[in-house]
């Protein structure tokens, strides 16, 4: 792929068949795929994501990003037996997408002999994204995207769904490139706050938010996708069919244009922000956590954001 060259740059026997461009390497698939697993190893240990007596739920979707980790956490887990995995499933009820997702997923547990859990919007909120799409389509003020909403509860949805699986750790398929489009959305909406917040190990700020780790981000999705492919993991392929309307779906394609261009660039914009980040921290406003008087969830205001978008859907 994208190359002349014959001969795995690491094994020095194989013949090659990627050629990534950041690092000028070319690999085998066996190396390639070493190359995968052991910068998720690294990461975890870099960020020190884990503890041997972990609960770790995945978060998984049924997309390439969230099965290519659970394959991988599911082998690491392995040579360490007092950890444990359970795959944590949200139904945010997109009919024609989601049905597909859950399937894959499902099978994908079962086949891994992995524990999982199903959480829905319809059960958790009385109201799917598509109904929630429908009435604020019906609304002409409202500027959010379908995005905004799903992005909110689902974030909920998977804490309840940790909870409820008695987990201490959330792993999410958090890619480089999600990691650098949420750096770009944060700058362009003016949150400092947030592009502290957002980073590789979330911080325990509630008893009742359960931490946030992201084995994958230091690879990029290109490499995610590749990695499932050589696996023959099964994966949903079929974008969601609100992702278009989103920013983060101009700020994908911005990215990926300069990447090709300039090889390397979505790592300097991560690896920037990480040197900078104690500084982002003092310069933002720290948020004190309390319980929302509506729900009782932790929240930073009087009113969770949860209940709020739900209170504007419902009104």
């Amino acid at each position: 792929m994208g190359t002349d060259r014959k001969v795995c740059s690491r094994c020095r026997r194989c013949e090659s068949f990627f050629y990534r461009p950041y690092s000028g390497e070319v690999l085998c698939k066996k190396c390639f795929l070493g190359t995968i697993e052991g910068k998720v190893r690294a990461t975890i240990g870099k960020y020190k994501m884990f503890s041997f007596k972990d609960r770790i739920a995945v978060a998984v979707s049924g997309g390439k990003d969230s099965l290519s980790l659970l394959q991988i956490l599911s082998k690491i887990e392995k040579k360490h037996s007092t950890a444990s995995l359970v795959a944590i499933i949200v139904d945010e009820g997109i009919r024609g997408y989601r049905d597909e997702a859950i399937e894959i997923a499902t099978n994908a547990c079962k086949k891994l002999d992995i524990e999982h859990q199903v959480t829905y919007f319809k059960k958790l909120y009385g109201v799917t994204l598509e109904e929630i799409v429908e009435r604020m389509r019906q609304t002409p003020k409202t500027r959010l995207s379908p995005c905004a909403y799903c992005g909110v509860l689902r974030r909920r949805a998977l804490n309840v769904a940790a909870l409820k699986v008695g987990a201490n750790k959330i792993a999410t398929g958090h890619t480089l490139d999600d990691e650098t489009q949420t750096i770009l959305l944060n700058i362009f909406h003016g949150d400092v706050p947030g592009i502290a917040r957002e980073k590789p190990v979330t911080e325990v700020v509630h008893p009742r938010l359960v931490q946030r780790v992201k084995p994958f981000c230091e690879i990029p999705e290109r490499e995610t996708a590749l990695y499932a492919y050589v696996k023959k993991i099964k994966f949903q392929s079929v974008p969601c069919p609100y992702s278009s309307e989103a920013l983060r779906n101009d700020m994908r394609l911005m990215l990926n244009r300069v990447e090709e261009k300039h090889p390397g660039t979505k790592f300097t914009v991560f690896r920037s922000i990480e040197k900078i980040r104690s500084a982002l921290e003092v310069c933002g406003k720290k948020e004190g956590f309390k319980e929302c008087r509506e729900c009782g969830e932790p929240a930073s205001l009087d009113l969770c954001k949860t209940c709020q978008m739900l209170k504007q859907v419902n009104s």
